[in-house]
């Protein structure tokens, strides 16, 4: 029997036997409807800051990415049409047609205008500007400094280089991931889940790989929050994070999620009373070019990323003793 330990610090980096209470590290943070709405209060209550960096989120992705052509977005109007008088008999309704709207809009990349590797690279560098200021701001807010917008996006961007080898990192991560989808094309296309015992041990194969890469990137997702500190060097943070985790994955995953499903809901009660105004307003010829659906898609993803930002920046801050002020 191995020998126990209550001051092992990292129990699991050896072929040891971990006994619980050497990992088991309470957490005393706010609760999860609490940490939404706290995320909620510090933007609004700080809208002078983080408006304007909204501003230059939305006109830069404009400007380098692009925004849903209106064109494309009636075009999904008219398919849903098409289906309405056809399969429905026109029975959709307002709420229900604002809400297919959305999620066509979504879930066929219909958020910016352009999908190329180009504008994939031009999306990634605007969303770590966004980033990395959220995060300085936030740091001199919630200290009770006095900092402008400018004063962000002239220092924050010290720890891209940082940012970019933890960002290496989460990919190298994903590779147990990029395996089971080969995996799984290769199944599909050999009809190996046509047997249920091969499907068995293929789901099996697949949750232990997610298991994995989930259990490597909770630690790196933190870490990209704290290489923002300065001086803190990459390895350094993604070390820092794993100590900050060990024990506390679980809680952080199930703060994920409700971080998901608080986004969903933000998003239906924002857009569908805005795209059932458009569908309302398009009746007038005048409106029928004005990108109105497309400008508000792209208002809303750069909001739900200084969002993210602010949510996981609080844990950040609570995960470290840091009280509310």
């Amino acid at each position: 029997m191995a020998k126990k330990s209550s001051k092992r610090v990292s129990p699991h980096k050896s072929f040891r036997r971990s006994y619980r209470e050497d990992y088991k590290r309470d957490l005393n943070v706010p609760g999860i409807m609490h940490h939404i709405f706290a995320s909620f209060k510090i933007i609004f209550k700080n809208w002078k800051l983080f408006l304007p960096l909204l501003a230059i989120a939305v006109v830069l992705s404009a400007v380098f990415i692009g925004i849903m052509k209106e064109e494309s977005y009636v075009r999904f109007q008219d398919i849903l049409e098409e289906t309405n008088a056809q399969i429905a008999d026109g029975k959709i309704g307002g709420m229900a047609k604002a809400g297919l709207l959305l999620a066509s809009a979504i879930t066929t990349g219909g958020l910016s205008g352009e999908s190329s590797e180009v504008a994939t690279v031009f999306g990634a560098i605007i969303f770590l500007i966004v980033w990395l200021t959220t995060i300085y701001l936030l740091r001199r807010r919630l200290d009770k400094r006095k900092v402008k917008l400018r004063d962000g996006l002239y220092n924050a961007m010290t720890p891209m280089i940082p940012s970019f080898i933890i960002f290496v990192t989460a990919i190298l991560q994903c590779i147990p991931i990029f395996i089971l989808i080969i995996a799984f094309s290769a199944a599909v296309q050999t009809e190996f889940l046509a047997s249920p015992f091969y499907a068995l041990l293929f789901f099996a194969f697949a949750g232990l790989m997610i298991l994995i890469s989930g259990y490597l990137l909770t630690s790196s997702l933190m870490a990209f929050v704290a290489v923002s500190a300065p001086g803190l060097y990459p390895m350094k943070a993604l070390r820092t994070a794993a100590d900050l985790m060990m024990g506390r994955r679980t809680q952080f995953v199930i703060r994920l999620i409700a971080l998901l499903l608080a986004l969903v809901i933000i998003w239906i009660i924002v857009m569908l009373p805005l795209i059932m105004f458009d569908l309302w307003i398009k009746t007038f010829e005048w409106t029928a070019g004005i990108p109105f659906v497309p400008i508000c898609l792209s208002i809303m993803v750069w909001f739900t990323a200084i969002y993210i930002t602010t949510y996981l920046y609080l844990y950040y801050r609570w995960m470290l003793g840091y009280e509310e002020k």
